[in-house]
């Protein structure tokens, strides 16, 4: 596939780029729509999601470089080529979070509701950011052969583009995508529902996203490595496992306590 989509004053424009800040936009769209539902301050989410996205795609190529280093060490300039891929989105996640939790610590907000209405912003623009991969033929799978491929009733572009070095390969980004597309809508349901409570929507987040990457891991052919162990099917059982303990706190309380869509939280104003 061709990384760029179009070229201006000899500058390239890539895909991965474009549907990076696409995804962004998005995600802030819909964080803006969910904040406005519970009167919040525009200027608050605003600031939040600025400095959120600055330090989630730092983290997320430090994160990266880190378990890369050796493709980095004898250039380091390359390190900041990031339109050229190489962000990890465990990096991004952890990055994010504690910026959401200094910044909300600081304005004396509910950091966990907070994060509960992010994120299904964060899975969408986590759907849409993965076919900048496919635009880069990175992120791809083990080799496979066409007529699998074909089975699969995906469209011919997409299986033209997983012909990569001769070899047809899975295409481990439209696995990905389309799991946190379904994570998105479940998460929306989950967000309606007057009973659901504080951390629920964050606890779904980690179990959901975890368990679909844990197993695309390991049809991926550039993953990350510690050691013999893949990092991020480390990273994912261990955030599965927060997921699991905070949906399994919030059924402890009682039906009425601690609900995200309260009406006591509709004017809160930063």
């Amino acid at each position: 596939m061709n990384p760029v989509m179009f070229t201006v004053f000899k500058i390239d424009i890539r895909w991965y780029s474009v549907l990076i800040l696409v995804g962004t936009l998005i995600g802030v769209y819909l964080l803006k729509r969910e904040a406005k539902r519970f009167g919040m301050n525009w200027d608050f989410i605003f600031n939040l999601s600025f400095w959120t996205i600055v330090f989630g795609i730092l983290g997320a190529r430090l994160y990266y470089v880190i378990f890369n280093w050796s493709q980095y060490e004898n250039d380091l300039l390359s390190i900041f080529k990031i339109w050229e891929g190489g962000l990890a989105i465990h990096g991004g996640i952890l990055a994010g979070a504690l910026t959401v939790y200094f910044y909300c610590k600081k304005a004396k907000a509910n950091t966990l509701k907070i994060i509960d209405m992010a994120l299904p912003s964060v899975i969408i623009a986590q759907a849409i950011g993965r076919w900048g991969n496919f635009f880069n033929s990175e992120a791809y799978g083990s080799v496979t052969s066409l007529t699998h491929l074909e089975k699969l009733h995906i469209p011919k572009f997409i299986i033209d583009g997983m012909y990569i070095d001769g070899v047809y390969r899975q295409p481990t980004f439209l696995y990905e995508s389309i799991w946190c597309l379904l994570g998105f809508i479940i998460l929306l349901v989950i967000r309606r529902n007057k009973y659901t409570k504080v951390g629920t929507i964050t606890g779904t987040y980690l179990m959901w996203y975890s368990a679909g990457r844990f197993f695309i891991e390991r049809m991926r052919t550039d993953s990350l490595m510690l050691g013999g162990f893949r990092v991020a099917q480390i990273i994912s059982i261990i955030l599965f496992v927060l997921g699991a303990i905070l949906v399994m706190k919030n059924k402890r309380q009682g039906k009425f306590e601690n609900l995200y869509n309260s009406d006591k939280d509709n004017n809160i104003r930063f």
